[in-house]
């Protein structure tokens, strides 16, 4: 592919994902016109999504992390996570979620790191991370996706925005001196049933292993994790579907809880 042939392929993936959100109708996958090994050109079908977020007045909030679990990882053929952009009206935190906003969506249970620092350098380490952690928060992270029946490869999803869709935060808020995540389990249920279950370690072996990945990565991408921002660290156990009126319940062991109730609305 020329760079030319490369660059309408971008733009064209962008506009595909951008009708798809702005018409709530699926579309096809985006592979088609990007591969399945493009990563660069699918985070920046990613980013001129972004900024056509950003150009409608959105905010930025932090990032979220996704393809932290070994499994998810084998089941798309890569061996490394994705990230994705949160903005502030992705948080309902303490409200009940309109599920007219979302297409496909689905929930997972992870922690919430909110940053007390900066992380801008390429020198991190884990510790550098840690320290830079203002508290944890139990979180629900609702993923969602514009392309059809959840078709994805790497490039698919990376280019939507890591499927992002919507998040609530759990009232709990808990320094890393008095919770470490790595050693922490989770339960979710659906409207009491329990659907999902693991621990710290299903999150790249430790959810602050995530955090750093994260946080290298968007420093060599010119745009380093702020202080303020949320970032939602991947995935405790697997995620389960969910409609209007099912209630979601989570509880991460030494953390807290976090819930969130789906009603038949489309907007909040």
């Amino acid at each position: 592919m020329s760079s030319t042939e490369r660059e309408a392929a971008i733009v064209a993936a962008a506009a595909r994902l951008a009708a798809a959100a702005e018409g709530h109708n699926p579309c096809a996958p985006v592979r088609d016109l990007l591969g399945t090994g493009d990563l660069e050109s699918a985070y920046r079908v990613q980013r001129l999504l972004v900024d056509r977020r950003l150009g409608g007045g959105a905010r930025v909030t932090g990032r979220k992390i996704g393809l932290t679990s070994p499994a998810v990882q084998r089941q798309l053929g890569v061996d490394q996570p994705d990230f994705g952009v949160l903005f502030d009206d992705m948080d309902l935190s303490g409200h009940e979620v309109p599920a007219g906003l979302l297409l496909q969506p689905k929930v997972e249970a992870e922690i919430a790191f909110v940053l007390g620092a900066d992380l801008d350098s390429d020198e991190l380490t884990v510790a550098d991370v840690r320290a830079a952690v203002a508290h944890a928060a139990p979180a629900l992270e609702i993923v969602d996706s514009r392309i059809a029946g959840w078709d994805i490869t790497l490039t698919d999803t990376v280019a939507d925005n890591a499927s992002s869709g919507l998040y609530v935060l759990g009232d709990a808020r808990r320094t890393l001196d008095a919770f470490e995540p790595r050693e922490t389990t989770m339960r979710m249920a659906v409207n009491g049933a329990q659907v999902s279950e693991g621990d710290g370690a299903a999150c790249l072996g430790d959810p602050l292993n995530a955090l750093l990945w994260l946080a290298r990565t968007a420093h060599a991408f010119g745009d380093p994790l702020r202080a303020g921002q949320v970032v939602l660290s991947g995935a405790l156990g697997p995620m389960a579907v969910v409609t209007a009126g099912d209630r979601v319940h989570a509880e991460i062991s030494g953390l807290g809880t976090v819930s969130a109730t789906f009603i038949d609305k489309d907007s909040v």
